[in-house]
């Protein structure tokens, strides 16, 4: 059930866009439970979060996504 702090990130990160299942949501819990450091990652990434909300920031379009996915390569 332990998980490393890069998995816990990475989980933290799903959970808060209601992309992680039950038990990773469960093992996250465990680990901030015993790390200080992931906890505070959490809350601030959290607080991040929020911030963006209340800003209405927008995010790209699955087409602009792809537009954009598209110039890049033409660029490498």
């Amino acid at each position: 059930m332990k998980i490393s702090c890069e998995e816990a990130a990475t989980i933290c990160n799903k959970s808060q866009y209601k992309e992680a299942g039950f038990w990773q949501v469960l093992k996250l819990r465990f680990h901030l439970f015993t790390c200080k450091t992931c906890a505070k990652f959490t809350k601030q990434n959290q607080m991040l979060s929020s911030l963006c909300d209340k800003a209405n920031l927008n995010v790209l379009s699955e087409s602009e996504k792809e537009n954009m996915k598209k110039d890049l390569e033409k660029h490498l």
